[in-house]
């Protein structure tokens, strides 16, 4: 049973940071794409980050809203994706899903919330 599990969220200042972890298990981890998607109240799901499979060399990409202030990571032998989020802005709330994605598969998880407001 594939599971994507999503934790780390909350509500953080302007400013501040928070570490995303998404935990995935019952697929060959390391043979997906991992990304991260967030969802604002009203508005589209879009991307945020994707790091491609160790087969692929682990290159990264960010959505130019978040590049310089957010990372994204994997762990292979945890099955561990994770985002650094730094600099958080108030647009920055949403709720931030995982998402792991191969060229005939594709699984997501539940979503954590993350709001950033003083």
């Amino acid at each position: 049973q594939v599971q994507l599990v999503e934790s780390g969220g909350g509500l953080v200042q302007p400013g501040g940071s928070l570490r995303l972890s998404c935990a995935a298990s019952g697929f060959t981890f390391s043979s997906y794409a991992m990304s991260w998607y967030r969802q604002a109240p009203g508005k589209e799901r879009e991307l945020v980050a994707v790091i491609t499979s160790a087969g692929a060399g682990g290159s990264t990409h960010y959505a130019d809203s978040v590049k310089g202030r957010f990372t994204i990571s994997r762990d292979n032998a945890k099955n561990t994706v994770y985002l650094q989020m730094n600099s958080l802005k108030p647009e920055d709330t949403a709720v931030y899903y995982c998402k792991a994605g191969s060229p005939l598969k594709s699984y997501w998880g539940q979503g954590t919330q993350v709001t950033v407001s003083s």
